[in-house]
């Protein structure tokens, strides 16, 4: 959720550091600042509320020199968006400076032995708490030991007496007044990558701020501390010492951190699912055997045919891809499939038989939910999976195995690539799933033509953007929607949903289009659209006698539907025509008019596209 970056090197930090932090707007804040330091001037914060762009200006007005600094985004968990909540923190009088990304869950237990200590507090976050604690156990150290010696142990040792009482997660960067050529960086839970260059190193939330500087990384791990200087680096183990770091190479795009002539990084990402889905697909298509197949998911082909259950699991878009991906298995395969919600699923203590499989689907690979519950499921003994975007993240460094989605960068906080990428995958396993089992060579090779026809009819759906920007701005004042599909559209509709609420500020609600009868009805007027998803498939004679319903008591309809169909013109408002496609692919399709109206509504009502007030887009907090 937070951003973190952090330099040590022969150039000015701050120039590094805002533009890192730049590169970290998609995950979402509310606040941002930077610490550095500058002999004899100590460790200096220049902090505020709101955007980047106010916090450059700080700096422009009153520089903030150094060549080591550390700078943060925050996304508020403990206190409000204030000047004073921001981060970096002091530790002490300003020997310390502390960001943070995560939560400590013993920070008021902490407090109240610190405030005893005579420490005075100034925000209230649970990160001063480390800040602070970082203080304590430094003044505990023998005043005699040359600390600049002997590789700085005495200064590990305190960090980690310090974090070995924390309780939660937390991504650090932590800065010393009275060691200015030292930069820590230390993890649980919360990711941190180190960037190697020559003669400079760089700490950061992601690789995003890293493309351009280095193509040398270090991924540091659970309970890591990391210690650099402008030439070195070195890592230890909280409780074991040291650590033989591996450096490997950067791999990302950084064309896709850039605009590339969009408006926003939303919009640009809508337009690269063709490509997007032709990656998911890219040497996993087997036409000879009519059926897929994925290099890492490190079981035999015998093994996975014992699975006769699969757990889906995610959270927000990567629950939906879930939920298509259900349908998709159970018709293909016929293997009962279960989709639960992650922060659901690490505490409900499902009944799980003997022969499940776990498959984590994520965005970024971690996501503090998702990780939580595939832990929880591996800790039974249960094989785990993940389907991720982000090579060499926590989750897809944990799983048993996986299957990356090769999507490039996702920045926009509302995820459409990584949505439609998932479901491409989702289908390609209910293919697998289904070719082990009683799926047939003329049904699979069918299944496998579609999938190769499946970025091309995307990219036609694309070319309903400006009617849907038309209808967007005549519906852009309501305040209420609704969103309805059957079988592989209704989680569909779900997922348009979410798109309208995330960046318009909308309430909108999916369901099951029979099961607006039920209850939902109620909400109809001429005030609330229903936007329609409509498939040329079994169940199209029961959606158009749904749509009846709601123009009967005067609501306007919008509707989605395949090429051709002519019987939903005498009834809807407004259509928009797509591809048609197989039933288990149609709503790779069909969401994207959808992911168009959300778009276009919250630029006609004036919102923020790709920085949505309230959302991340890493959710690494429970």
């Amino acid at each position: 959720m937070c951003g973190i970056v952090g330099y040590v090197g022969g150039r000015e930090a701050t120039e590094f550091l805002v533009q890192g932090l730049r590169r970290l707007e998609y995950r979402g804040y509310d606040s941002a600042g930077v610490a550095t330091i500058a002999p004899p001037r100590g460790i200096q914060v220049t902090k505020s509320t709101g955007r980047i762009e106010h916090l450059d200006r700080l700096l422009a007005a009153t520089p903030s020199p150094g060549s080591i600094g550390i700078g943060h985004t925050r996304w508020a968990t403990h206190g409000p968006a204030t000047d004073e909540n921001a981060h970096p923190h002091y530790g002490g009088e300003g020997a310390v400076a502390v960001a943070h990304n995560g939560v400590i869950e013993n920070y008021q237990s902490l407090k109240d032995r610190l405030i005893a200590e005579g420490y005075r507090f100034r925000s209230q976050t649970d990160t001063e708490v480390v800040a602070h604690l970082i203080d304590s156990q430094l003044k505990r150290l023998d005043p005699a030991a040359d600390i600049a010696a002997v590789d700085y142990q005495p200064l590990f040792r305190a960090v980690q007496l310090a974090l070995r009482q924390l309780q939660g997660t937390y991504g650090l960067a932590i800065l010393f007044r009275d060691y200015p050529t030292v930069l820590v960086a230390a993890r649980l839970g919360s990711p941190l990558i180190v960037g190697v260059g020559q003669g400079e190193h760089y700490v950061a939330s992601d690789a995003s701020p890293l493309v351009g500087q280095t193509d040398r990384i270090v991924r540091i791990m659970d309970n890591e501390v990391a210690l650099m200087t402008a030439d070195k680096l070195r890592v230890v183990h909280r409780d074991q010492g040291p650590v033989r770091h591996l450096v490997s190479v950067l791999d990302a795009d950084s064309g896709g951190a850039e605009l590339g002539g969009f408006a926003h990084y939303m919009l640009k990402e809508i337009f690269e699912q063709p490509e997007a889905i032709r990656n998911a697909m890219r040497g996993r298509l087997d036409m000879d055997a009519a059926t897929t197949r994925f290099g890492g998911l490190n079981l035999s082909p015998q093994q996975l045919r014992q699975a006769k259950r699969l757990i889906l699991t995610g959270c927000g878009t990567s629950w939906h891809a879930g939920l298509v991906g259900k349908y998709q298995i159970e018709a293909l395969a016929r293997v009962p499939v279960e989709v639960e919600y992650a922060s659901e699923l690490r505490y409900s203590n499902p009944p799980l038989a003997g022969n499940s499989l776990l498959f984590a689907i994520t965005q970024s690979g971690e996501t503090a939910d998702t990780l939580a519950a595939l832990r929880e499921i591996k800790r039974k003994g249960y094989p785990t999976m993940a389907i991720c975007n982000v090579v060499g993240s926590t989750i897809a460094q944990e799983a048993d195995g996986g299957i990356y989605l090769h999507a490039g960068p996702e920045i926009g906080v509302a995820s459409t690539k990584a949505f439609t990428s998932q479901c491409t995958v989702l289908a390609m396993l209910a293919i697998y799933f289904g070719r082990l089992h009683h799926l047939g060579y003329d049904a699979g090779l069918r299944a496998v033509e579609e999938l190769q026809e499946l970025p091309g009819k995307v990219g036609r759906a694309l070319e309903t953007g400006e009617a849907v920007k038309r209808i967007a701005e005549k519906y852009a004042q309501a305040n209420n929607f609704l969103y309805l599909g059957r079988q592989f559209n209704f989680p569909a509709a779900l997922e348009g949903a979410l798109k309208l609420k995330e960046i318009s500020y909308v309430h909108a609600e999916g369901y099951p289009a029979a099961e607006m009868k039920h209850g939902p009805i109620a909400l109809v007027d001429e005030n609330t659209p229903s936007v329609f998803l409509i498939a040329r498939d079994s169940v199209y004679d029961k959606v158009m006698a749904n749509v009846q319903e709601i123009k009967a008591r005067g609501g306007p309809v919008i509707a989605v539907v395949c090429e051709g169909d002519r019987r939903i013109r005498s009834v809807a408002d407004d259509v928009i025509e797509v591809p048609a496609t197989a039933d288990f692919l149609q709503p790779i399709v069909s969401i994207v008019p959808l992911q168009f109206l959300a778009y276009y509504i919250a630029l006609a009502r004036g919102c923020d596209v790709d920085k949505p007030r309230n959302l991340a887009k890493s959710v690494t907090v429970e």
